[in-house]
């Protein structure tokens, strides 16, 4: 099955929404990583949430959702930019028990940040109530920061991800009637049709009484933004005193990114030229 984004507007009434479907795109993400199947779950429903919301942005960058928590979990990051790439990562602290979000996290907040090509970086941040799902997490958010009435269905399951998002346009005209009508559409649709069905059948099976117009296919996939460079940044950002007290004491300094699990080796030459500017950071040993 192919990872897909749909988009769609209803011709007689001031609602727009999306479908996603992630199969390639999460097992990319998993692969890198032993994550708990509990854990593997909630990633694949903000993978599907970040893919979502990204698209209704009219912005070129990267949007970045993270949940923190107190909980066994204690991160969860998910990136995705406005050419529809994906990366996500977490972090827990020993065994994670099955059961819902809140489990998972304790006390916790979600954090969104609007990170652009060009112009200032824009940051959001609501706390997580007990007993939220993603979905209402998100929901959440739309509603008290963004004054945005924004319905959202997630699942994630046998190494996929879906989701279904309908909003209310700020500024629509029409069938003043069709806001509930379509978010009680939309609550019919199962986990297993939102992942299993294509796109098109998803909103033939929801609004086939409906005028709906559908845009051309997005394909999400993923990617990952490290690079040496970028590493090499985050060293002198760390300083110089510190990351040759590393080289002094094991010869190098390894890193490696979270998110896609590659390698990044600098040495006492490359530290000296990282700092003193003299020369490009030549390239290392880089595994993958």
């Amino acid at each position: 099955m192919q990872d897909i984004l749909e988009r769609f507007v209803f011709e007689e009434a001031p609602v727009r929404g999306e479908v996603v479907q992630l199969h390639d795109t999460v097992h990319e993400v998993m692969s890198r990583h032993n994550y708990p199947p509990v854990l593997q779950k909630r990633i694949g429903e903000l993978m599907a949430a970040a893919t979502l919301l990204s698209a209704t942005l009219k912005f070129e960058g990267t949007m970045i959702m993270q949940l923190h928590g107190s909980g066994p979990v204690k991160l969860i990051v998910v990136e995705c930019t406005s050419d529809m790439t994906l990366r996500a990562t977490a972090r827990w602290d020993g065994d994670v028990p099955d059961g819902e979000l809140g489990d998972l996290l304790g006390k916790g907040r979600f954090i969104i940040t609007l990170d652009p090509d060009e112009g200032e970086t824009y940051q959001g941040i609501v706390a997580y109530e007990p007993g939220q799902s993603v979905a209402q997490i998100i929901e959440h958010y739309m509603q008290h920061s963004e004054q945005l009435e924004t319905r959202m269905w997630l699942t994630s399951q046998n190494g996929g991800a879906a989701g279904l998002l309908v909003q209310k346009m700020p500024a629509g005209k029409g069938d003043a009637d069709a806001w509930e009508r379509v978010q009680k559409l939309a609550e019919t649709i199962t986990d297993d049709e939102l992942l299993g069905l294509t796109p098109r059948d998803v909103l033939y099976r929801l609004f086939n009484q409906e005028i709906v117009r559908v845009f051309d296919p997005q394909t999400p996939r993923f990617a990952c933004t490290c690079s040496r460079e970028r590493v090499g940044g985050m060293l002198k950002m760390v300083g110089r005193e510190e990351v040759e007290s590393v080289i002094e004491e094991r010869k190098k300094v390894d890193v490696t990114c979270e998110f896609c699990g590659k390698e990044y080796e600098f040495d006492a030459v490359d530290v000296a030229q990282l700092f003193t500017g003299a020369a490009p950071v030549p390239p290392g040993p880089q595994v993958h």
